[in-house]
């Protein structure tokens, strides 16, 4: 059906981003002399046999960074001149502004916290892989430090039985943060929660780009990361956020609560990562670098 669609209708590029969609593209293109296939790999995920096959035939492939870009080339999936990185590109305008008319009364009274509560937040998929078991054990530490400290974790739980969820829940009463920590599904105005927060963190093990760090900086809210791949690509370190070792509990404790006490230094890394955000990751530099590459293959 979807060979039909392309034929039907003349179209000359399909673009496939999931790996489950990768296949069924490559075969509505192979049905099509006109149609040129485009694939975009978001993870760093090792590709199995059949995507790899599938990369093979691709006229191009996206990388949405240069640490995906990378690894496509060591592991030899398609010619190096068919590997193009275009970062993914997030709404700055949208972000700004939810910093501009923020209210931070608001947001502490809408979810039930203390005048004076000291908020630090992670956002992403509940997975073992995004470190949430370390940003809670990070947690208890800082409490020490900051007894009006409260804790955000945002995310879908996408594991059988919602198991993932379950397991953080089970960590939370261990460590004895029932009464500072609270998992929320994924926000449709992530963006309100971006600015209400003092730190924003990203725990994860791996992250092929960061997107949840690239819309907290758009916010202007200072970003402890984990040195990932995705991560240093966007983190200038002592610049435009922190970074800290992957795994180590105790450097990300020390790094948040040496943070939340220094309010000029929030300031500063906050401001400068808008900055760096805004002049860089903007969507319409995605859109732009998008086009190119089709045009480029529409016009060879």
């Amino acid at each position: 059906e979807l060979a039909k669609l392309v034929r039907k209708n003349d179209i000359q590029i399909v673009h496939a981003h999931m790996a489950r969609d990768y296949p069924l593209a490559a075969y509505a293109v192979r049905k099509n002399d006109q149609a040129r296939l485009i694939v975009t790999r978001h993870v760093l995920f090792p590709l199995n046999r059949l995507h790899r096959a599938t990369f093979s035939r691709a006229s191009r492939i996206i990388a949405v960074s240069e640490a995906v870009a990378a690894q496509l080339r060591d592991d030899k999936v398609a010619p190096e001149h068919k590997i193009s990185v275009v970062v993914n590109g997030i709404d700055t305008i949208r972000f700004t502004r939810a910093r501009q008319t923020f209210h931070r009364g608001g947001f502490l009274k809408l979810w039930g916290l203390p005048d004076h509560s000291v908020l630090v937040g992670t956002v992403g998929e509940l997975t073992p892989l995004k470190g949430q078991a370390e940003f809670l054990k990070a947690a208890v530490q800082v409490v020490q430090e900051y007894p009006n400290a409260y804790f955000i974790v945002a995310g879908t739980d996408n594991s059988p039985e919602q198991t993932n969820g379950a397991v953080l829940q089970e960590l939370i009463s261990r460590l004895k943060l029932n009464e500072r920590v609270t998992i929320v599904p994924w926000l449709e105005e992530i963006a309100e929660l971006y600015c209400a927060l003092d730190v924003f963190v990203s725990a994860s093990h791996t992250e092929s780009f960061g997107l949840a760090i690239a819309e907290a900086m758009a916010c202007a809210t200072p970003v402890v990361a984990t040195s990932t791949g995705g991560a240093r690509e966007i983190i200038v370190s002592g610049e435009t956020g922190l970074l800290v070792p992957i795994g180590d509990a105790d450097e990300l404790a020390d790094t948040i609560i040496e943070l939340l006490g220094d309010g000029d230094r929030r300031g500063r890394l906050g401001r400068a990562a808008q900055r760096s955000v805004s002049a860089r990751f903007g969507i319409n530099q995605m859109i732009d670098a998008t086009e190119k590459i089709y045009s480029e293959e529409i016009h060879k």
